[in-house]
């Protein structure tokens, strides 16, 4: 499987605090990517960084593209999406406001087309599409941010924390949609501290631990593992592996 993006010996800081050492990663086409690890492990930054936020040193390149020298709006044009921890919506904006901008860089003939794809991807924002995304519940907001990105048409989706501060039900539909996006043709990478359900949909794993990525491979072997099992899946299982 090629490569869509490709993280080489990455290292972000903020002055002088290094908060990702020597990170290197990759996602396939039509794969699901986790990274999953404690909260302050260096997941957002790392995010971040490769959409071009917080500069960063090593290699990031999509779709066989070197990114060192394009900027937020060039990395979406090129297909890369990401939904930030916080949303950001425009809390002021209804839903198909907020959607609209999403599809900034896309003809208006492909927006209106797009619309109708998040709201059969997202039947509850159709229903909401006229209300204030203030007045939305924490899961529709995300939803609401979800297809944003998505009106970009992302080869690529980074999603960070998605199922943060949502019920249980709510965080299923939501995690069923990221098989939908794989199923469609769109990669995701998720960044998550909700390791049980993250590594239940996802390919491939990454386990972050004070910046540095401290275990990778299959996601049902990561999953598997004794040590991840004890400290992220909140049991251990029988006959798990150490690291």
């Amino acid at each position: 499987m090629s490569a869509l993006l490709s993280v080489t010996d990455a290292h972000v800081a903020y002055g002088k605090v290094e908060a990702v050492r020597s990170v290197s990663l990759e996602v396939g086409e039509n794969e699901i990517v986790t990274i999953v690890g404690a909260n302050g492990a260096g997941k957002t930054t790392l995010l971040s960084a490769i959409m071009g936020i917080l500069p960063l040193k090593g290699r990031v390149a999509f779709a066989g593209r070197d990114l060192a020298r394009l900027d937020i709006e060039d990395r979406v044009a090129m297909g890369l999406g990401l939904v930030p921890e916080h949303r950001e919506l425009f809390v002021t904006m209804n839903v198909e406001d907020n959607l609209e901008l999403g599809a900034f860089r896309i003809e208006k003939s492909r927006a209106k087309a797009s619309i109708e794809r998040i709201y059969t991807l997202f039947p509850r924002l159709k229903e909401r599409r006229k209300q204030l995304a203030g007045t939305l519940s924490g899961g529709e907001q995300q939803m609401l941010a979800m297809g944003r990105a998505l009106m970009g048409e992302p080869k690529l989706l980074m999603l960070d924390e998605p199922s943060l501060g949502l019920a249980p039900i709510i965080v299923a539909d939501i995690f069923r949609i990221v098989t939908e996006l794989k199923a469609s043709g769109v990669s995701v990478l998720l960044v998550e501290q909700n390791a049980q359900a993250a590594l239940k949909i996802a390919d491939q794993a990454y386990v972050m631990e004070l910046g540095e990525f401290v275990l990778s491979g299959k996601a049902s072997d990561i999953a598997a593992n004794e040590r991840v099992a004890a400290s992220y899946l909140g049991f251990q299982h029988e006959g798990a592996s150490a690291i």
